[in-house]
């Protein structure tokens, strides 16, 4: 390992995250009651221009007085480039801060970015006296975002995750796709012709890079990486899918635009049984190695060692977590 030490962000469940728009306070009561893990209650794309000021109040009323349990609370504010996002800070931080955990701020381009809500945020948090300091969100959604992902990702010690924004970043990069999060046909292999002269096509994800690039950021910086949105809340199996390609990339959470594709992040974003199961084994085999003097030793047949152990660690970690929610 380097000498260069990495903090870690807090430890949070964060298998699923679900977008609940601020101007439709009706939906509250339901994302409370759900299994999600963390709900960000947005001001942002999700609210018409004219519905931003009573979105806040209603956000703010509903921090206040629904019970949200153990649910980690959020709320996405408009960008640094619109005269709303000052008002939804100040507002929000002011009169229900005590009950909030996170802010997400969209389309971070820089750096700077970062330090200028952290400013305020610092500033509202010590002039009313709040002892909990908010963590930061960042979602990565933009071409000028993507290039400066490692400078957002070390801008402040509130940062806590980075979220990729597939549809803002498709426009940013004009990508040829309408699709929110989804396969495109055209992203593919065609194969030389076989002995019979046939051809096969393999689809590809053309996210990868982009989630991959972001995971790496977060990971270097200590912070959880979560794959945005999947548009098509009817279709189940490709939002598993696509979940699962994020957690095999190094994500550990996904967002829901719909309560039902909450039960879907938590069931791909969670460890199974069987792996945890697993993990354990390792642990043990490996602490009886180093009982007899080894650093490594071999388990049903293939060799483990001290990234074994770390990896093993992880999940066990993630079930203990996951078993305390």
């Amino acid at each position: 390992m380097s000498f260069h030490a990495i903090d870690q962000a807090p430890a949070r469940l964060n298998r699923s995250e679900l977008a609940v728009p601020g101007s439709q306070p009706q939906m509250f009561e339901k994302a409370a009651q759900s299994d999600v893990d963390v709900i960000f209650l947005d001001l942002e794309d999700a609210v018409a221009p004219d519905e931003k000021a009573q979105a806040r109040k209603n956000i703010i009323k509903a921090l206040n007085e629904i019970d949200w349990g153990t649910k980690t609370m959020s709320i996405r504010i408009n960008g640094l480039d619109t005269h709303y996002m000052y008002r939804d800070v100040v507002d929000v931080v002011e009169q229900a801060g005590e009950r909030l955990d996170l802010i997400m701020i969209p389309k971070v381009g820089t750096a700077a970015d970062v330090y200028a809500i952290d400013m305020i945020v610092t500033q509202i948090e010590d002039a009313m006296g709040l002892k909990k300091r908010i963590g930061f969100e960042h979602i990565i959604e933009t071409a000028l975002g993507m290039q400066n992902v490692s400078e957002i990702a070390a801008a402040s010690k509130r940062n806590e995750s980075l979220h990729f924004g597939v549809a803002d970043y498709a426009a940013s990069t004009r990508a040829r796709t309408t699709i929110i999060g989804g396969v495109n046909p055209d992203y593919s292999v065609l194969t030389d012709p076989d002995a019979n002269n046939a051809r096969e096509t393999h689809w590809g994800d053309m996210w990868h890079y982009a989630l991959a690039r972001m995971v790496v950021a977060a990971r270097a910086n200590g912070l959880r990486p979560i794959d945005g949105p999947f548009g098509d809340f009817q279709d189940p199996d490709g939002y598993r899918a696509a979940a699962k390609r994020a957690a095999v990339l190094g994500c550990e959470g996904k967002w829901a635009i719909h309560p039902s594709q909450v039960a879907l992040a938590n069931e791909v974003m969670s460890p199974s049984d069987a792996e945890v199961t697993k993990a354990g084994r390792i642990l043990t085999a490996m602490a009886e190695a180093e009982a007899a003097g080894k650093g490594a030793v071999s388990l049903d047949g293939r060799l483990i060692d001290y990234a074994s152990i770390r990896q093993a660690e992880v999940l066990v970690e993630k079930a203990r977590q996951i078993a305390a929610g």
